[in-house]
């Protein structure tokens, strides 16, 4: 038990809730941590609820009932989440970032700590509700933007990979269709890293046809699992008929010139949509 006054009480549970997204916390909790009274500690959410708000951390929910609490919920605004990727899109548009087969150089974008830490905030605001208990992605340049989601909804992350291991145990593969490509390719998800029954949320960092989407999804229904959504930082206007239908991009390449090497880029379809973060 901490006997700390009341300043250094909040800072505390503000660090608490922030490290804890998407988990239900007791206020009797709270109250034996601090030695403090209920009716103490409600003032106190009280004004963390209402500087979370203020600042657009995120939102503070209270669950009523013997078994509830409150859940902090990290979001963005639709506003700073829009000013935020066209800054992004500024920095990938005309320049020498295509590479052979239409495909973008990212890399150093995302391994920037800082723009991973928003782009994952801004899937976790979009997909707060979806209900997903688990991140899935396939390796490799999707894996950083899985992480920065599933820290933001506080669930695990699973890798689906190109290529099984000896050592990985029982393995489930199968075979998908690249979209763009029509090639045959394989994937494989070691069984125990996911239960089956679980609700999944997808996440990649581009989507041309959108067949490794589909392929994941096509893995799912092995573990008996359900699509809980599908975001993607990039996809391309594809002329064809996409392999996806339900998805959400946050930015869509419009034009590209290999030979130059010059691309342009729009606002993807969830800004597009019009849709409003929760």
């Amino acid at each position: 038990m901490k006997k700390l006054r009341r300043s250094a009480r909040l800072v505390d549970m503000t660090q608490h809730l922030l490290a804890s997204p998407h988990k239900l916390i007791p206020l009797t909790f709270f109250a034996e941590q601090y030695g403090a009274a209920k009716s103490s500690i409600s003032e106190d959410l009280s004004i963390i609820k209402e500087l979370f708000e203020d600042e657009g951390v995120g939102l503070l929910k209270t669950i009523a009932g013997a078994a509830g609490g409150v859940k902090f919920i990290p979001t963005i605004s639709i506003e700073k989440a829009k000013d935020f990727i066209q800054e992004l899109g500024h920095q990938i548009q005309g320049s020498e970032r295509l590479v052979p087969g239409g495909y973008l150089f990212m890399a150093d974008l995302l391994g920037n700590p800082e723009y991973l830490s928003k782009i994952g905030k801004i899937f976790a605001t979009i997909f707060a509700e979806s209900g997903a208990d688990i991140v899935m992605t396939v390796e490799s340049k999707g894996i950083p933007l899985a992480y920065a989601t599933a820290h933001f909804l506080n669930v695990p992350v699973v890798v689906v990979r190109r290529y099984s291991k000896g050592t990985d145990g029982s393995v489930v593969s199968i075979n998908y269709v690249s979209g763009s490509s029509k090639r045959i390719q394989t994937m494989s998800l070691v069984r125990r890293s996911m239960p089956e029954n679980s609700r999944v949320l997808i996440i990649d960092d581009f989507m041309k046809a959108g067949g490794t989407a589909r392929g994941m999804m096509d893995l799912l229904g092995e573990f008996k699992s359900v699509v809980a959504g599908i975001g993607v930082l990039v996809d391309t206007r594809y002329e064809e008929e996409r392999l996806v239908d339900d998805y959400v991009s946050l930015l869509r390449i419009t034009e590209m010139n290999v030979r130059e090497k010059d691309i342009t880029l729009e606002l993807g379809n969830f800004f597009n949509k019009g849709v409003e973060s929760r």
